[in-house]
């Protein structure tokens, strides 16, 4: 059996989380799947910035979960999905989630984040 790695953030692979002050919307084929005002960005290294969204605020009878998992030793393990219904192939494994993220990263549990280049990422002002 192989063990996985485990890192802790540190100041040479920072790794925050807070709440992002926007209003998000996430759509596919203009069709609005989740939409939330608490919204979480996880900013890690140089790596762009990522919104994660409440599973409460997306409609999860769109997504549909798929075998696909990966790994990140500073997150934990991910799962993916898919929102074959309205995306097609370009929405297939949009979606990830860690389900049980390790203790550094534990607010982004019950959340979910998008790839932008397979859906349309909205941010505007919370109203």
């Amino acid at each position: 059996m192989t063990t996985k790695t485990i890192k802790i953030p540190d100041e040479t692979h920072p790794i925050t989380i807070e709440p992002s002050k926007t209003h998000v919307t996430v759509s596919v084929a203009g069709k609005v799947i989740a939409d939330t005002k608490d919204a979480l960005i996880l900013r890690e290294s140089t790596y762009p910035a990522v919104l994660y969204i409440p599973r409460k605020d997306a409609d999860m009878s769109f997504l549909e979960r798929t075998d696909l998992s990966t790994y990140c030793p500073y997150k934990g393990d991910a799962s993916y999905y898919s929102v074959p219904q309205i995306g097609g192939d370009k929405a297939a494994n949009a979606v990830w989630t860690y389900e049980q993220p390790y203790e550094s990263v534990a607010p982004i549990k019950d959340h979910l984040a998008f790839y932008a280049d397979r859906v349309e990422i909205n941010e505007g002002p919370v109203a």
